[in-house]
């Protein structure tokens, strides 16, 4: 049995900020993901800058490891609907792959790492964690994501929960393609169902580029990628004819979240402990947010696992992201009916759309 200080169960940005913070602090951490890295992770890729500050990473450092594209530009539309050309003067936000993005953070973390590794059985023994009978902790992070087996340890149930299914795809265009492609790089596609119960959205990384939808309206989700896809095969931003296989996942958004966030020496962080923004579903912020504040409630305890404050760390996830379980107030029939006439507002969609919900300048989806 090999000892550590903290096993931290998914390497993604919110093991990898858990175990970062740990490392600093001058403790020994563990993460086992089961996939390998560089890993396959579809994903829109689409970080603000508060992200890249929490990191203390500027984009110039960052631009030297991996691919980032500034994001200074947006076309938003209801689906099928004429997209509404917003730009802003530097920029907002910026575009990287996750495949390169989670591999660089897990490395800088400096933590050891069982990658390809399923965390098989986890148990509790003489007031330890043991994690597949080789390695023992006194305290467990789930940072797996949403379906994470320590968040099921503590009771959660994926399937009954009223989770956002999102499916994307990923691919890399030829020159040929890239060239013709209509949509400009360093800009953002954004597509809104007719009855805003989610969006559909198209990130350019280069010659990458990321589709997807995802809704809180499971049945309808096939229909509403198709025809995003569609939408963008007519404007000439997907090549026609192009295959573009699609992936699964599903999130819980923050005011849906009801699990446990922590447990007998226990903390979740990221998706595991369901922290997505509200309106954007945004995921990779709250991910470093809560794996940090996860590794300073640990650090507090001083290894002695009764000491964990699961209440503090709650308190403290609220304090910066907002109150979760909250319940989530859904688009009122008067504001789906207006919603054609507000998308033809270039104010509206900057001010409430973007700057509001998307990019959070007034801090109305944080505790700031």
């Amino acid at each position: 049995m090999i000892a550590y200080d903290a096993i931290i169960i998914g390497g993604g940005p919110a093991g990898s900020a858990c175990a970062a913070r740990l490392t600093r602090g001058g403790l020994e951490a563990l993460v086992v993901d089961r996939a390998r890295f560089p890993r396959d992770k579809p994903c829109a890729g689409w970080i603000t800058p508060e992200v890249l500050a929490r990191l203390g990473l500027p984009p110039e450092e960052y631009a030297r490891q991996g691919s980032i594209t500034a994001i200074k530009a947006f076309q938003v539309s209801l689906l099928g609907g004429r997209p509404l050309p917003v730009e802003y003067d530097a920029p907002v936000s910026w575009a990287i792959r996750r495949c390169e993005f989670d591999t660089f953070l897990l490395q800088r973390a400096g933590a050891a790492v069982r990658s390809g590794t399923e965390a098989a059985s986890i148990e509790r023994r003489n007031g330890k964690w043991v994690v597949n009978g080789e390695w023992e902790a006194p305290v467990l992070v789930g940072a797996g994501g949403h379906f994470c087996p320590v968040a099921r340890l503590l009771g959660a149930k994926p399937s009954e929960e009223p989770a956002v299914a999102a499916q994307e795809s990923e691919f890399e265009m030829t020159e040929e393609e890239a060239a013709r492609c209509a949509l400009p790089g360093g800009c953002v596609d954004l597509s809104f169902a007719r009855d805003l119960e989610g969006y559909g959205w198209c990130v350019r990384k280069g010659r990458w580029l990321n589709t997807g939808f995802g809704t809180l309206r499971h049945h309808s989700l096939k229909a509403l990628l198709e025809r995003y896809m569609n939408w963008l095969h007519r404007r000439g931003i997907v090549p026609q004819g192009r295959e573009t296989p699609v992936r699964g996942h599903a999130y819980l958004l923050r005011s849906l979240a009801r699990r446990p966030v922590s447990g007998d020496g226990v903390l979740l962080v990221g998706d595991a402990a369901g922290l997505a923004h509200e309106a954007s579903g945004e995921g990779i912020l709250p991910a470093i947010v809560s794996g940090t504040l996860a590794a300073e409630t640990i650090l507090a305890a001083g290894l002695r696992p009764e000491r964990l404050d699961g209440a503090a760390y709650a308190a403290a996830l609220e304090k910066e992201l907002g109150p979760r379980g909250t319940g989530r107030k859904g688009a009122s029939w008067l504001e789906r009916l207006a919603a054609p006439l507000a998308f033809r507002s270039a104010d509206f969609v900057r001010r409430e759309i973007l700057e509001k919900r998307f990019l959070r300048r007034n801090g109305s989806e944080t505790g700031s």
